[in-house]
């Protein structure tokens, strides 16, 4: 599967899409909400991983991780089709500069433009 037959598929699940929760004052914050509260609770499963299993990440640990990961995605999906964005696109962006960095030895830093 690829980003972009993901994001068709996943569509289907998306049930905020009318109304005021699909685009409230022209802005698609329902799944930005979305996507902070998954990556919120990822960063906790991380955290309980330290706490509880003194940083080992037992399968069981991983399967929960992989749900929360996914719920990650799935709200990255619903973002880039309410902003009519490709997965893909985005994903090739997001390489295009990576490589771009490591290839100019601003791999590391800070900053939007390095």
């Amino acid at each position: 599967m690829d980003f972009n037959e993901y994001q068709t598929e996943s569509r289907k699940t998306a049930k905020y899409t009318e109304g005021e929760a699909a685009n409230f004052k022209g802005l698609p914050i329902y799944p930005v909400l979305g996507l902070v509260g998954e990556a919120g609770e990822v960063a906790e499963k991380m955290k309980k991983i330290i706490r509880d299993n003194n940083g080992v990440i037992d399968q069981e640990r991983k399967d929960l991780l992989i749900k929360e990961i996914g719920d990650v995605l799935w709200y990255t999906a619903q973002l880039c089709t309410d902003l009519d964005l490709s997965m893909d696109d985005v994903a090739q962006t997001n390489l295009d500069k990576l490589f771009s960095r490591l290839e100019r030895g601003k791999i590391q830093g800070d900053g939007d433009n390095r």
